[in-house]
């Protein structure tokens, strides 16, 4: 068995970028018949994400679903990110006089339903036929913003069409900085309404190396060329794309990548990846419009804290200045409450509305959505919320 290159490595969880499989059978990585599907009553029967997740698994092929549901190495992040909501205690007010909410609110000037948007998540046709057409039509249904992956398997313009729900574009860079600008052109040009540069590179999960997952050839080819490499196509051997594909990307992102956008676009920029005060303090002097503090659900580098645990300071830091988002570790209702208490301007889901595509395609999303909405509405009238900014710090302990 030959040893992947880091590029390889590093990029599996983006869907595919450098996602060369180890020499040997691959993994049964695609999707399975539609006809194997939760139907849309059985999934609105679900009273609960991890109730999502277990219609997904009995779905899904095996190397998929785990693509989706593992983490990196020991997982000590993927469950700290849970964990850590687990020990936030929630100590609601009595006698508050609240029986009704407006979950709605504004993020980066537009208004949203809901606080809870769905974040960039790689290969969504791999999960569903419809991939990441249907969780933009979810998005869409519920009045909240879809984050596109740059390697959802769809392109910048299909994903445009197929909701008029706002859109916002996850970002890797490729080296040839040509493509990299006709790309911003295309996403501004297709009413994308910000850019989310994802910074948190490196990957090294157990289940896919062991799986010997692999995108499917037709799949990679599809996604390299909607990105604009336009020589790519299917008459290349898989070991020539492969190839082009792991050395692709720019890997060695420095700051100056932030100015080199503001030059190309006036979309606004949203840095993802960040748990350092540190950094947020950079991004927030390098004029980021938003920062979402976010270990990549546990996918990437393993034992790195849990989101929620930085993210009052990362708040403090940015001051107003940039608004600042939670992703990672969202599996309840009350951990939206959670997080907005201490000081997101809204949460990003991935695994769970991944499991819901995997499920049963949009109606899956969409049922993610509505428990998460719905629990959060309980949650609010619970303590006493009216509406979204009524919630607070007052509201926790940390538990002992």
């Amino acid at each position: 068995m030959k040893r992947r290159t880091f590029g390889q490595v590093m990029f599996t969880a983006a869907g595919g970028i450098g996602a060369a499989a180890p020499d040997g059978e691959t993994a049964n990585a695609g999707v399975p018949g539609q006809e194997q599907g939760v139907e849309v009553g059985e999934i609105n029967e679900a009273v609960s994400i991890a109730d999502i997740r277990l219609m997904a698994k009995a779905r899904m092929l095996p190397a998929t679903f785990d693509y989706i549901d593992t983490g990196s190495c020991d997982q000590t992040t993927l469950v700290e990110n849970v964990l850590a909501f687990r020990r936030i205690q929630v100590l609601p007010p009595l006698l508050s006089g609240v029986g009704m909410t407006d979950m709605s609110t504004d993020v980066l000037g537009r208004k949203v339903q809901i606080p809870i948007l769905l974040a960039p998540v790689a290969g969504q046709r791999m999960f569903h036929p419809e991939g990441g057409l249907a969780a933009a039509r979810a998005a869409d249904r519920m009045g909240t913003i879809y984050g596109m992956s740059s390697s959802v398997h769809n392109s910048v313009e299909e994903i445009a069409e197929a909701s008029k729900g706002p859109k916002w574009f996850q970002l890797y860079v490729p080296k040839d900085r040509k493509v990299t600008a006709r790309l911003v052109e295309r996403v501004e040009e297709a009413g994308f309404k910000a850019i989310v540069l994802t910074v948190d590179l490196g990957e090294w999960k157990d289940s896919d190396r062991r799986n010997r997952f692999s995108v499917p050839k037709d799949f990679l080819v599809k996604h390299l060329r909607d990105i604009g490499f336009n020589h790519i196509n299917m008459d290349m051997p898989e070991q020539d794309v492969q190839k082009f594909n792991a050395e692709a990307w720019d890997l060695a992102l420095s700051w100056e990548i932030i100015g080199w956008l503001r030059k190309r676009t006036k979309l606004p920029i949203i840095l993802k990846g960040v748990l350092r005060e540190e950094d947020a303090h950079r991004a927030v002097i390098e004029g980021v419009d938003g920062i979402v503090v976010s270990n990549h659900g546990g996918r990437r580098l393993d034992g790195m804290p849990s989101s929620i645990a930085s993210l009052k300071s990362i708040v403090e830091v940015a001051d107003g200045h940039a608004e600042v988002y939670l992703d990672s570790g969202i599996r309840r209702g009350t951990d939206v409450l959670k997080a907005l208490a201490l000081g997101a301007k809204a949460v990003l889901v991935g695994r769970p509305y991944a499991w819901g595509l995997g499920a049963a395609g949009e109606a899956g999303v969409y049922r993610v959505l509505e428990l998460l909405r719905d629990e959060l509405q309980n949650a609010m009238i619970s303590c006493g919320c009216a509406k979204v900014d009524d919630i607070s710090a007052e509201l926790l302990r940390l538990s002992e």
